[in-house]
């Protein structure tokens, strides 16, 4: 919709609308981070699930290189607990602790879900308004020309 014109009202509201999409887009890529970050948790869970003692598992090691390993014990995975802390887990606990992880972020997805929604809310209200200012701007026009 076009909501140029001289008229610093409809103005306010296009800035409005722009700053409600930015805030929608910044949001839908928090959230598409965290769908990632839920599917290379997902990934770890299955492979310490899959992954016994003795199996030879390829580990990555920076610059897309990686080197063959043995798992020696599989019950002595290090986790990442947050904020810069690990914790050596056994297998079935490293999966609980790495669930509980996709737990919180799916509960973060979906705060974020709402905080579009709502959004999404305010911009419907706000384009409204804006086409009820056109259209009495139109109406005030046609009775200016009415009225010559």
């Amino acid at each position: 919709m076009s909501m140029g014109g001289g008229n610093p009202q409809m103005q306010e509201l296009a800035q409005q609308l722009e700053e409600i999409e930015e805030q929608q887009a910044a949001i839908e890529d928090e959230i598409e981070r965290l769908q990632t970050e839920k599917q290379d948790i997902n990934e770890a869970i299955e492979a310490i699930g899959e992954i016994e003692s003795g199996s030879t598992v390829q580990v990555p090691v920076g610059g897309d290189a990686y080197i063959r390993a043995e798992i020696q014990d599989i019950d002595e995975v290090v986790v990442s607990l947050g904020g810069g802390y690990a914790a050596e887990r056994e297998q079935d606990g490293a999966i609980d602790t790495l669930e509980t992880k996709q737990e919180t972020l799916d509960e973060r997805i979906e705060e974020l879900q709402s905080d579009i929604a709502e959004l999404e809310s305010e911009s419907e209200k706000l384009e409204e308004r804006a086409q009820q200012m056109q259209a009495q701007q139109m109406q005030q026009m046609q009775q200016q020309q009415q009225d010559e």
